[in-house]
């Protein structure tokens, strides 16, 4: 079938693979986009965490924590300029502190909610007033209880997590130190579980099965007995669980243990129990397009051979 410049242009920003490469994808599984990466990944040159959609769009993310909650807010806009402006910035912060003290339940609840002498609906329309772009608040999350929090790139990234812990330990200047290192870790190797225990059977079931294509499409496997490969398979696993886990993912500060040990090793020193519970990480623009003239000529240029 034919494949489109859009089509490859969506499959390269999903997957980081080369233009040629998503194009025969794409042509091999008639245009079907979850096969297409399922091809590349079997060929391995896809892997299993890069999330699809990752595509720029203007705006902040913005995260905050306090003493029993944590917030993180996407505010989207036209252009990267407006998303410096003191005002935006200001509102798209006044919006977290919104959220944190007043707990909407989703964006619509969110407008109607206090903020200055009138509601968050009144002080946007005021924004978009003066600053004459079309402006809008994405989604939120909010977490009760001890969490951390961190802002990455001026609003790139914006993670919160949440802990299990005690008041005593949460009351530790170190506690904060090694919340924000897992929202530091969360922001720059992107899990996709928190642990091995949140990866769905049927994820875990395909992973095998590409472990397997894999396998068979290596010339130092290929001839070998089932039974061989599927032990290699499960064993294979484990790299899976690094890349997704974020409990397995080697710690960011410290390459020999990993993110589990990091845990454990400061609650030993802290002198009692801690659990990473939850987490939400926001990346700025994710999921929404952006036209980018040069990208797309440079992909029709690809398709046309």
């Amino acid at each position: 079938m034919a494949v489109s410049a859009k089509d490859v242009m969506e499959l390269r920003r999903q997957t980081d693979c080369g233009m040629m490469e998503c194009k025969k994808a794409l042509t091999q599984a008639d245009g079907d986009f979850a096969k297409a990466i399922e091809i590349l990944r079997e060929q391995g040159l896809a892997t299993a965490t890069k999330k699809a959609g990752r595509i720029a769009a203007e705006g902040m993310v913005y995260a905050t924590a306090n003493d029993n909650c944590a917030v993180v807010v996407e505010v989207n806009a036209e252009t990267d300029f407006v998303a410096k402006n003191d005002k935006f910035v200001d509102f798209t912060k006044q919006l977290a502190a919104v959220i944190a003290e007043q707990n909407p339940a989703d964006v619509e609840a969110l407008m109607g909610c206090k903020m200055g002498d009138g509601t968050v609906d009144d002080a946007l329309k005021a924004l978009i007033l003066v600053i004459k772009e079309n402006i809008k608040v994405r989604r939120f999350v909010r977490y009760e209880g001890h969490c951390a929090a961190y802002v990455h790139g001026g609003g790139t990234h914006g993670v919160i997590v949440k802990f299990d812990t005690s008041d005593e330990v949460a009351a530790k200047p170190e506690f904060a130190a090694f919340g924000k290192d897992i929202a530091m870790q969360i922001a720059a190797a992107n899990p996709t579980y928190l642990n091995r225990e949140a990866v769905p059977a049927d994820v875990l079931a395909k992973e095998k099965e590409i472990v397997l294509a894999q396998m068979a499409n290596d010339p130092k496997t290929a001839n070998k007995p089932d039974a061989i490969k599927e032990k290699m398979a499960i064993g294979k696993l484990g790299k899976f669980y690094k890349e997704a886990c974020l409990v397995d993912q080697a710690f960011i500060k410290d390459g020999n243990i990993d993110v589990n040990k990091y845990v454990a090793d400061t609650a030993k020193a802290l002198g009692g129990d801690i659990k990473i519970v939850e987490y939400t990480h926001f990346v700025k623009g994710e999921g929404l397009e952006k036209r980018s003239e040069d990208f797309a000529a440079e992909v029709a240029a690809a398709v046309k051979h």
